[in-house]
């Protein structure tokens, strides 16, 4: 009697775990185990193309949940920790001998013309600029610091001379027009201590001074008016980030504002000890549109680190590890799949870039 032989059963193919190329993370997870389909795609995956190199794999059964090929614009962000606020703080110093006649209030704006405090009833208005006056403008004088006078002269409505690095008659005539419509002394020259230079406007965030106090010494600190946040970015994500990129500050009342941002630190700041211990880089974003009265606070900030535009995209789970090395996707016609090599590119939002494959193509996306 001939004894009957049990067939062994068959190994559950090993799974394949798919790592995206140049080493980027995979942001979704693995494909689940223990389905027919699954099954099918990694043993085909590790035999290649048909197994014997000769064409491509081709499997009966049509797969329980397919996606289109699309042509879409990806977008890599980053959201991390920030700090709502007016950014660095400057103070501004009086050396004019005499008593503090006027002063401004704490929040209040300066621009371009206004004063920014009073010495013996007499205004000290801001210019515009990136350097300080340190001599005595009036007729002959040449230099920068000429132009810059004269380009302010110039913004705040005054003719009749040419901007650039020479003081003549003309600058004197519209010099002794501005200090005439302040109140001033008519010279026709400008003192170092007439004015407050700075490189825009300013919001007043403090005074450190009183009414009737001397005339030399720190008057009141102050900010650019620009909202800005402050983000203490770990070195890891440097990369991320660069001058110009767009971001998004969440408020603490759920809102957004749209952002830019405006400067990455190059010095690294290493704060804690131990385990705990972190090294970070200033970012500074920049923002606009913001309507509610937060003087300070603490935000969320999502960076927009990456973007591809008009790229085909598919579900990052329909990517399947070739034998061959690489990637493929199982391509859905009718009935049957088959399976395509795909060079892959920027990953986001849980899709990746993909070529090799048509737009409008049917892919499986396992479940």
């Amino acid at each position: 009697m001939t004894q009957a032989t049990e067939k062994p059963e068959k190994a559950a193919p090993e799974v394949l775990a798919i790592q995206p190329r140049r080493g980027r993370p995979l942001r979704v997870a693995a494909w689940a185990g223990g389905t027919a389909l699954l099954a099918a795609a990694v043993a085909a995956a590790a035999i290649g193309f048909g197994g014997n190199g000769s064409g491509t794999a081709v499997a009966d059964r049509t797969p329980p949940a397919t996606a289109k090929v699309t042509r879409t614009t990806l977008t890599e962000t980053k959201t991390v920790d920030g700090t709502l606020g007016y950014g660095d703080t400057i103070t501004v110093t009086a050396k004019s001998p005499g008593t503090i006649t006027w002063l401004p209030e704490e929040g209040a704006t300066i621009t371009r013309g206004k004063a920014v405090y009073s010495v013996d009833a007499d205004r000290r208005p801001l210019l515009y600029g990136g350097m300080p006056l340190y001599r005595v403008l009036k007729d002959g004088v040449e230099g920068k610091d000429v132009e810059l006078l004269e380009r302010n002269l110039a913004k705040l409505g005054y003719t009749g001379f040419d901007v650039d690095e020479e003081f003549t008659w003309a600058t004197r005539e519209a010099v002794e027009d501005w200090q005439d419509d302040l109140g001033l002394d008519v010279t026709g020259e400008v003192q170092p201590t007439d004015v407050v230079v700075e490189r825009g406007p300013l919001r007043v965030a403090g005074l450190k001074t009183t009414l009737g106090a001397g005339g030399t010494g720190p008057v009141l600190t102050a900010t650019g008016t620009t909202r800005q946040v402050l983000v203490n970015l770990d070195v890891a994500d440097a990369h991320l980030v660069k001058k110009g990129l767009g971001a998004t500050v969440e408020l603490p009342d759920g809102s957004t504002v749209k952002g830019k941002v405006t400067s990455v630190g190059k010095v690294a700041t290493e704060t804690g000890t131990g385990g705990d211990a972190t090294t970070t880089i200033e970012v500074k974003v920049s923002v606009r549109g913001l309507k509610k009265p937060f003087d300070s606070a603490p935000v969320d900030v999502t960076i927009v680190s990456a973007r591809r535009e008009d790229v085909l995209a598919v579900p990052v789970g329909a990517l399947l590890a070739l034998a061959e090395g690489g990637y493929g996707v199982q391509v859905v016609s009718g009935g049957t799949t088959q399976y395509a090599a795909v060079d892959i590119g920027m990953f986001a939002d849980g899709k990746v870039e993909v070529g090799g494959v048509q737009e409008g193509a049917t892919v499986a996306v396992p479940k």
